[in-house]
């Protein structure tokens, strides 16, 4: 849609405030990424399917540093496979899934629509919530719906795309014991596990000690696994978010070393596998040290576009019920705007002609095999905006929607003036 109005990355006068990616530059503070690199003819080869062992290795060692200190089951590089891409990486997991109900959320992640209807064996059953005010599902109310659903799987994002909400605690520590305890595999899409903004350790840049004894928030459900070789627990995650890389394509998943096999073996007939010389490239993003100052600053930058954004939205009269307290997305309420702005995809053509990107909220409304009727959605008054891009581009956005929304509040009371001047006037006939 955005191309007929003449879309462009470099103009400066467009806003996308859709895109779901984060800006790729340097952040403040953050420590610096060398890219540059030397291919030797003997790494023009294929990389393996499942990733290159160095890769799979440094991909291991962090998520047993962060969140698996102290206990006796460690992950190794048989616990992870190297994929193209979060869409692959969830193809790879579909393709590799047995005949069973998969259980998702709405609103959620608008890739899970297509992965979902892939392949026949699947049947996807949304889950409901029975309060419509709570972000999130409770574990008890989860377990409900999974036994009396038959659910043998779940896939989800957490925090949550497009709310940036999030399980965290006892709360993911019951969903993974749901799935033990149930025999039901849990997908978990953790992509933006470094994009959290209410942690209690305190930043360096603030006073905080800058060594490996203070570390950023982050949330991670290999902290609730006890085997890893058996809980049915797979952790989707990548360069793409966190590291701020999604041009390299650079995913895994995390999972037991028998269901990476199968992986990886779905891998040689759907995506033949990651670019080889770019996971070499990468190995250096992956030393703790680096990621830990990196998320510092990541963090550090994208509260303050947060705040930004929450601020204007506000002064719009855009309502906000859930603040996000994870990803860069918030979940935007315009059911108080004038008509025809308080429904999604009208408000996306007007802004799109005011040249700012949005999503509308319908599409996060997953809906596998489009068997649902649209116009029912409980979405339809809400867009998610990204305060991904760099923060002049949100400066630019609100200014643009400021515009669209004063052109429509005046058409709104123009319309009432003139409504009201028709019924004050006498009829014709009378004195």
């Amino acid at each position: 849609e955005q191309k007929k109005y003449g879309f462009s990355h470099t103009d400066p006068s467009w806003a996308n405030m859709g895109q779901g990616a984060p800006e790729t530059g340097p952040l403040p503070g953050a420590p610096p990424r060398d890219f540059s690199m030397h291919i030797p003819d003997d790494e023009l080869e294929y990389a393996p399917t499942a990733g290159n062992f160095d890769f799979r290795s440094k991909v291991a060692q962090y998520y047993n540093h962060l969140y698996r200190k102290g206990k006796e089951s460690q992950y190794t590089e048989d616990n992870v496979c190297i994929v193209p891409g979060g869409r692959a990486g969830l193809t790879r997991i579909m393709a590799s899934l047995g005949k069973l109900n998969v259980g998702y959320f709405t609103p959620d992640y608008t890739a899970y629509e297509q992965c979902l209807s892939l392949f026949l064996r699947i049947r996807s059953s949304p889950f409901l919530h029975r309060d419509v005010n709570e972000a999130t599902m409770t574990p008890e109310e989860f377990e409900f719906q999974v036994v009396g659903r038959g659910m043998g799987g779940v896939l989800m994002s957490n925090p949550c795309n497009p709310t940036g909400q999030s399980l965290e605690g006892d709360a993911l520590k019951g969903y993974v014991r749901v799935a033990k305890e149930n025999d039901m595999v849990l997908i978990l899409d953790e992509f933006y596990s470094h994009y959290y903004y209410d942690g209690e350790s305190i930043d360096p840049v603030d006073g905080g000690v800058d060594d490996d004894t203070n570390w950023p928030k982050t949330v991670s459900s290999a902290v609730h696994i006890d085997d890893v070789n058996s809980d049915p627990v797979m952790i989707v995650n990548g360069l793409t978010k966190n590291w701020r890389c999604p041009g390299f394509r650079l995913c895994w998943i995390v999972a037991p070393a028998p269901i990476v096999d199968l992986l990886s073996s779905a891998g040689s007939f759907l995506d033949g596998g990651a670019n080889g010389p770019l996971q070499k490239l990468a190995l250096p993003l992956m030393d703790l040290d680096f990621i830990r100052k990196d998320a510092w600053a990541l963090q550090r930058h994208f509260r303050k576009k947060r705040d930004f954004l929450l601020t204007e939205l506000a002064l719009l009269g855009i309502k906000v019920q859930w603040k996000p307290t994870a990803t860069f997305y918030i979940w935007a309420d315009l059911s108080d705007l004038p008509a025809p702005l308080n429904d999604c995809l009208a408000f996306f053509e007007e802004v799109v002609r005011a040249h700012v990107i949005c999503v509308p909220g319908v599409f996060f409304d997953v809906n596998p095999g489009a068997t649902l009727n649209i116009k029912k959605s409980k979405c339809s008054s809400h867009v998610r905006f990204s305060y991904g891009p760099p923060m002049h581009n949100l400066v630019t956005g609100m200014k643009n929607i400021r515009e669209v929304i004063n052109t429509w509040t005046a058409r709104h009371k123009k319309r009432i003036s003139v409504s009201e001047l028709g019924r004050a006037l006498p009829e014709a006939g009378e004195d």
